[in-house]
């Protein structure tokens, strides 16, 4: 019995520490992050964009 409680106890740490030891970002940089993504979507949608001009003008 004593053994289970102790195993338990040890487990219970061991993943309070994993969790304490993840970095957390801070809202400046959650920001920046955002910011980059829709850069990356907006550059992807011209990039679409500016291939269906192209294959219009192709086409005729």
């Amino acid at each position: 019995m004593r053994k289970s409680i102790l195993m338990f106890l040890f487990c219970l740490m061991t993943v309070g520490v994993a969790l304490s030891c993840r970095e957390e970002k801070s809202t400046g940089e959650k920001i920046e992050d955002g910011v980059e993504e829709v850069g990356d979507e907006v550059e992807e949608g011209a990039e679409e964009v500016e291939d269906a001009v192209e294959d219009a003008a192709d086409d005729h």
